[in-house]
């Protein structure tokens, strides 16, 4: 059996050459991950470069001054707020010693012991006297935070201040701002107030005219009773005794005698209602004393109710079912001044129809009181649920709402610790539940 074999030469070509196609394949797989690395290394640069830019726009924006300083104290980083405080420029400030930048040397010495002593932990708020570039001296609070390394070293300590001048101005306007606001909502409040008092001056006087008249008609009997007695008199102090009896049965006198008390006591009582009345009005119109006192729901409810029902000139029943002594503890006006506000929106909710009738039930459960207060009125729109609590918002005509009721209403049930909330019924109508803390809680 014979063997052929390749000649040595063409061993060599065939070897030598598929040597050359992998070191040419090495090759452009090594071109190609440069081409890779160089791509990913000019990204990573425009990323560096763009956070550089962001991080240099908010060094330039920011009021507060800021320094970067080394272990040692040593500026190596300012902001422009520096630049401008200390009128000089950053290449002027790098590599100084921070401290020369405070007051005097009394001011240094404190800085480096605070900074010494607190530099690990941070300092907070701590004012110092720096020297300004037009030599003045200005109180900086400064805030001191330490730059540490991966292991925990120390590197140095960034430090931001702001001169006190400008947070005493701003803490100054911003107390201003929120007197401004108080004493605005208190004006709203109390001009909510007078709108409707205003509404109601018809019931009110109503109200007033049924004591008032009957108190007038005792007088105008007990002026009649004193013409009769003063005859009677003249005649006992005439000595005509023989004409008494027949007199006193004339004039009876009796009858006089037996219904002066019920008169005096009639007058008695119509006074005291009147005086009542007008006490409830002042409570009502005056601007509440900060003192919180004793409230009784139950006359607070009855109060509105009556003044409401009086001055509508529909007709509109109000069935209420409330349990006895629902106190709470609050102002007795303001929230006279919610329920009122509840009544007299399910009175014009249901104006105009035969059947217009308001239900306020009220019941207490553990540490609170709630009221229900549901009407059979068309209920409220869904989209106008979300916005029913905010100031001038109203579904009314020109001329008939400022808007402001519900959401005053809203803030003082806030203020007594409650909330207020509104929904409609499944049957139709709206619904409004005043949930209140107890007395005490």
């Amino acid at each position: 059996m014979s063997t052929t074999v390749p000649p040595a030469e063409s061993l060599l070509s065939g070897s030598g050459e598929q040597a050359w196609i992998e070191v040419i394949q090495k090759m452009d797989e090594v071109y190609n991950d440069l081409l890779q690395y160089e791509v990913a290394l000019e990204e990573k640069n425009a990323a560096l470069e763009e956070s550089h830019q962001f991080i240099e726009s908010v060094l330039a924006s920011m009021s507060d001054i800021l320094i970067v300083c080394d272990r040692n104290g040593g500026i190596e980083e300012v902001n422009p707020s520096l630049c401008h405080f200390a009128g000089k420029s950053a290449e002027e400030l790098a590599h100084t010693p921070i401290f020369d930048l405070f007051a005097d040397d009394v001011e240094r010495s404190k800085a480096r012991e605070v900074f010494a002593r607190h530099a690990r932990d941070g300092v907070h708020d701590c004012e110092f006297f720096l020297r300004a570039g037009d030599g003045s001296t200005v109180p900086v609070s400064m805030n001191c935070t330490p730059r540490v390394s991966q292991t925990g070293k120390l590197m140095g300590v960034v430090v931001t201040g702001r001169p006190v001048g400008e947070l005493r101005r701003a803490y100054q306007a911003l107390r201003q701002a929120h007197d401004d606001l108080k004493r605005t909502q208190s004006q709203l409040l109390h001009a909510e107030k007078m709108v409707s008092l205003g509404r109601l001056v018809a019931g009110v006087a109503h109200e007033l005219n049924n004591p008032i008249s009957f108190v007038l008609g005792n007088v105008l009997s007990l002026q009649r009773y004193a013409s009769r007695l003063g005859t009677y008199l003249d005649t006992v102090h005439a000595g005509n005794g023989e004409k008494l009896p027949a007199l006193r049965e004339e004039l009876r006198i009796d009858r006089i005698l037996a219904d002066m008390p019920h008169l005096i006591d009639g007058m008695i009582e119509g006074a005291e209602r009147t005086r009542d009345i007008v006490d409830a009005l002042k409570r009502f119109s005056a601007v509440d004393k900060a003192q919180p006192e004793e409230v009784d729901l139950n006359e607070v409810v009855e109060r509105s109710v009556r003044w409401v029902t009086q001055s509508s000139s529909d007709k509109f029943a109000v069935d209420c079912d409330l349990p006895d002594k629902l106190h709470c503890r609050g102002s007795s006006g303001q929230l006279q001044q919610v329920v009122m506000n509840l009544v007299q929106n399910a009175c014009d909710a249901t104006a105009g129809r035969r059947d217009a009738r308001l239900s306020i039930t009220g019941r207490q459960q553990g540490g609170e009181i709630v009221l229900r207060f549901a009407d059979n009125g068309p209920g409220i729109p869904e989209a106008n649920l979300a916005h029913l609590f905010e100031p001038f918002f109203t579904t009314k005509p020109v001329g008939q709402g400022t808007g402001l009721g519900l959401s005053i209403s809203y803030g003082i049930v806030e203020r007594h610790g409650g909330r207020l909330i509104a929904a409609n019924l499944p049957d139709g109508g709206a619904e409004f539940i005043l949930t209140l803390p107890v007395e005490g809680k």
